[in-house]
């Protein structure tokens, strides 16, 4: 019976290395700097030549990049968010293509529910143009192996913990008069595999991101060790809903799902 554990703890090692191995190659082959691609105008507060939609959309995708325009446009009293996940508009005027998509979503109404004003901005053209942008210079993830690294590094290390699991059953089943040691020393190569897999991955691909690469995720303002604190704005692109200070705005995306 220990050998259907082994068997087991061999198969896991090894799809979740090999999906890992496969996601690390197709990032490197797809995420070359596209040859003369030059970064966007930096936003005000942003140190690393980003605008603050890139940052949002390389933090945390399009989702991240809808919820930073309705705080934009709230802070800057034309729109109003209130904490029942509601965006209803003040002023009809979008200063830029993200803005008025926005204000496109909202509708002729002037009032809509903000999950649909979200869904509508992560598939709208001008985000898309964001992401496109981001990914011919190299920062941001294709599709294509979108989200590839990150979920084989967590399939390697739930391949780790099963292995340990396996090791544990197959000796609790074996025979009173087996060797437990000769037994469990069967199961190191597939827990040294995948724990040297997980380490590799730590030190060649961290930080994991399902939007930015390594030459993106190092563009992205560093809050720790920073002479001063970064602007709001920057800190909820970076961080999300958690980073704001005013309650209202807070409320009013974490009710509608954010």
């Amino acid at each position: 019976m220990w050998l259907f554990f082994f068997l087991l703890a061999v198969a896991a090692a090894a799809l979740s290395c090999a999906l890992l191995c496969r996601a690390a190659v197709a990032a490197a082959r797809t995420t070359r700097p596209a040859p003369g691609a030059v970064p966007g105008p930096s936003a005000e507060g942003d140190r690393a030549g980003l605008t603050l939609y890139e940052v949002a959309y390389l933090s945390g995708g399009p989702h991240r990049l809808a919820d930073l325009v309705l705080v934009l446009m709230a802070q800057q009293r034309r729109l109003l968010l209130t904490d029942t996940g509601w965006a209803t508009v003040v002023d009809p005027v979008g200063n830029d293509a993200v803005e008025r998509a926005t204000l496109t979503a909202i509708g002729p109404g002037g009032q809509c529910r903000i999950p649909r004003i979200r869904e509508s901005l992560v598939g709208d053209v001008a985000v898309r143009e964001v992401a496109d942008r981001l990914v011919s210079d190299g920062l941001a993830l294709p599709v294509a192996v979108r989200p590839g690294i990150a979920t084989g590094v967590r399939l390697v290390k739930g391949a780790a913990v099963l292995v340990l699991l396996c090791a544990a059953a197959a000796a609790w089943m074996a025979p009173a008069e087996a060797d437990q040691g000769l037994l469990l020393g069967w199961f190191a190569l597939p827990l040294i595999v995948t724990l040297g897999s997980w380490a590799v991955a730590r030190f060649e691909l961290h930080p994991y991101s399902d939007w930015a690469t390594d030459a993106g995720g190092q563009q992205l303002p560093r809050p720790s060790g920073s002479p001063a604190p970064l602007p709001s704005l920057t800190s909820f692109a970076l961080c999300g809903p958690n980073a704001l200070t005013d309650p209202t705005l807070r409320a009013a995306l974490h009710s509608s799902g954010a």
